[in-house]
């Protein structure tokens, strides 16, 4: 199985990484129109860094790791060259499986939407595809991808949401861990240790969420003892509105990734 890859950016190189800790580097193809960091990829991992676009159009698998604003430029390019035995996983924020298909009418796409936890294997991936992917391809590509993460299938209308929710939720999740490690540093802590508590605390939580069977709420629950500091946190979030700022982002981030999408 041969896969390709156009573009070694942060998110786009994030993934090959992890592919090619598990896969032959030797049938793992990279290009970039930053030849450097291109090159710089391919001594880094092995994979096999090639000049243009074009020369990833014989693998089976094609990452298109650009962002939106840049794929038609790539389409004009490879477009009418993409062979109808590849599948296209496009990772480009917002842009549905029929623009994609409009720009490369004979090409088969999965679309796909990571998120930065890719670099430390921790990714929360959705995909997405049409009845043209057979769905042994689409359990290869889930196979590719979980290289770097969970991955999950999920229907096409979802994808903004899962793009406000996993792909840019980390950024708010270092907002708090930030945010928690400031209050530390207020209360006395050094800031390194302060750092470490913090984000410590949120991996932890994290785990319990994905490993238990209780839902948020009454993990939540658990931990307010009556009259005790942790309500009195509870109740100071609430006071500053805490959720409804949340919920917010959240919403902003998914109106931001339909428009996109336009």
């Amino acid at each position: 199985m041969k896969i390709g890859c156009i573009g070694t950016g942060a998110m786009g190189g994030a993934i090959m990484r992890a592919v090619c800790k598990k896969y032959d580097v030797s049938q793992i193809k990279v290009t970039d129109k930053n030849t450097q960091m291109g090159k710089a990829f391919a001594q880094e991992t092995g994979a096999v860094f090639v000049e243009t676009n074009k020369e990833v159009l014989d693998c089976d698998f094609i990452f298109l790791a650009v962002k939106p604003q840049f794929l038609g430029q790539v389409f004009d390019e490879i477009g009418k060259d993409i062979p109808k035995s590849a599948v296209v996983i496009s990772m480009a924020a917002g842009v549905k499986i029929e623009k994609l298909e409009a720009w490369a009418p004979k090409a088969r796409f999965i679309r796909m939407m990571p998120n930065v936890c890719a670099q430390i294997g921790q990714a929360m991936t959705a995909i997405s595809y049409n009845d043209n992917i057979m769905q042994e391809e689409a359990e290869l590509a889930k196979e590719i991808l979980s290289t770097a993460g969970k991955v999950e299938i999920v229907p096409e209308k979802l994808m903004d949401c899962v793009t406000a929710v996993s792909g840019s939720g980390p950024a708010f999740v270092f907002m708090f861990i930030e945010a928690m490690a400031d209050a530390a540093v207020r209360c006395g802590m050094p800031r390194s240790q302060a750092y470490t508590y913090a984000a410590q605390t949120v991996y932890g939580s994290a785990g319990m969420v994905m490993e238990s069977d209780k839902n948020p709420a009454a993990l939540k629950d658990m931990v307010c003892s009556p009259a005790g500091t942790t309500i009195e946190g509870v109740a100071a979030l609430e006071e500053n509105g805490f959720r409804n700022a949340v919920i917010k982002a959240v919403t902003a981030a998914c109106n931001r990734s339909v428009e996109l999408g336009k």
